[in-house]
């Protein structure tokens, strides 16, 4: 249950960081981060680690692109 969970907070992340990649709405992604944070923390909560490694790959992305940007685009 805990990695369905951590799946949906992954592709809401998803969402917002896709929308947070087009020019000047990179401030966007920070909150992503907390959101993929929170649904990493459930995947670690499961016997599985498809929901965790998802929301790793997210913030990886989110992590990349806000330090392209500077942090703010």
């Amino acid at each position: 249950m805990a990695n369905i969970i951590s799946f949906v907070f992954g592709l809401i992340a998803l969402v917002f960081a896709i929308i947070g990649s087009i020019p000047f709405l990179g401030l966007l992604l920070w909150p992503v981060l907390l959101i993929a944070g929170v649904g990493a923390a459930f995947g670690a909560a499961s016997s599985s680690n498809s929901g965790r490694n998802f929301c790793l790959v997210v913030m990886g992305l989110c992590v990349i692109r806000l330090w392209l940007g500077g942090g703010i685009f």
